[in-house]
């Protein structure tokens, strides 16, 4: 008599369900990793805003309220695109040439990121749950 041998269909089944704990154990996490590593990267893009932002005042007597300026300057404050996101989140400036501010916020609240951030010609980074501003608190007093 020829036997078959091979896998019964509840051991499949258990197969696939231990698959299916430790994706839901892991995928979360991954997530949370990833948006850390998103909010770690909008801060120190701030920085080098910050850091742009300080040369440019230093050269000119003013602050730049648009983030072309910074990038198309000969040579340039900054380097690459600043208008589009970066890393999941986009980075708006405004204020005047005595205060620039700076936002970076995530494209959307709770996916790319879960704070907002804040800095304006102080250098303070400031950072809320939702969109920073002058009233945030600096990072690190969460």
């Amino acid at each position: 008599m020829n036997k078959m041998r091979g896998f019964t269909l509840i051991e499949l089944m258990i197969v696939v369900a231990i698959i299916a704990i430790i994706a839901a154990i892991a995928v979360p996490n991954m997530l949370r990793a990833r948006i850390q590593t998103n909010e770690a990267s909008a801060v120190q893009g701030l920085r080098s805003i910050v850091s742009a932002e300080t040369t440019f005042h230093a050269q000119r007597e003013r602050y730049s309220i648009v983030m072309t300026e910074l990038t198309t300057a000969t040579p340039p404050f900054l380097n690459g695109d600043w208008t589009a996101a970066k890393n999941g989140y986009q980075f708006t400036m405004g204020g005047t040439t005595d205060n620039y501010n700076v936002n970076a916020n995530p494209l959307v609240f709770g996916v790319q990121g879960t704070r907002g951030f804040f800095c304006d010609a102080s250098g303070v980074i400031r950072s809320a749950i939702g969109p920073a501003t002058l009233g945030s608190l600096p990072i690190g007093e969460f």
